[in-house]
């Protein structure tokens, strides 16, 4: 069956997979979200733009339809971040976790000199992603992104997923790596490198309003979604 035909026979909700892609541990699809979704995304100075920017499209779409709204927050506040390519991005909201209903935290390379590793050893966004941490609060970590989250303590025995150059120190942290696109484990969904942080929010938007929104995602961007979702049971 051609995939948009399962889609609009509403198959894929009852059977629990994900859109152009296959869920593997799939729990019963939820009733989809009622009330206005708040997402956080995370920047700091070497971030990667394509880690942030394709979850910022693709949850863009929501905003009018479902009332989403996006904040672009820093661990230290409003100030100017500069991109892994020199982009100049000032953030003005206030770090102000409790009003955050997603987070998303995105790469920034990985290895010696790049932004994600010096703000790992800096120290300040992961014990303030540690302490944002609550049972309602969905961790979405991009790429590299998700070794910040690992060295918050997020990850360690929790199955998730990185970018395949991150993966054995990810494991070596206590993280249960799994060999799929994008991990969701309920108030922790992770996805590997770069590209796949459109996959994640695609699947974000179908686990929270349903796979015909997420097809509206999809047609709007012109894109099919590539790889698993595995999700926990």
């Amino acid at each position: 069956m051609h995939r948009r035909t399962l889609l609009r026979s509403g198959v894929a909700a009852t059977a629990g997979i994900g859109i152009g892609m296959a869920t593997a541990g799939a729990a019963p699809a939820a009733e989809p979200r009622r009330t206005p979704l708040s997402v956080h995304t995370v920047l700091y100075d070497g971030v990667e733009e394509q880690d942030f920017a394709g979850p910022i499209e693709v949850l863009g779409i929501l905003a009018t339809r479902h009332g989403v709204k996006q904040s672009f927050v820093t661990a230290d506040g409003p100030r100017t971040v500069i991109t892994s390519a020199g982009m100049a991005i000032d953030v003005r909201d206030r770090w102000s976790p409790r009003s955050a209903d997603v987070i998303v935290v995105p790469g920034g390379g990985y290895g010696e000199g790049s932004g994600l590793n010096k703000e790992i050893r800096r120290g300040v966004l992961p014990r303030a992603l540690a302490a944002a941490k609550r049972a309602d609060l969905i961790m979405a970590g991009v790429c590299s992104g998700t070794m910040l989250l690992s060295a918050a303590g997020i990850t360690k025995g929790r199955p998730c997923t990185t970018h395949h150059i991150c993966q054995k120190d990810l494991a070596a942290q206590g993280g249960k790596v799994v060999g799929a696109r994008v991990v969701d484990d309920g108030d922790l969904v992770t996805c590997g490198g770069v590209t796949s942080g459109i996959d994640l929010a695609v699947w974000l938007t179908e686990r929270l309003y349903g796979p015909e929104t997420a097809l509206f995602a999809e047609q709007v961007l012109e894109y099919e979604r590539r790889g698993t979702v595995w999700r926990a049971a």
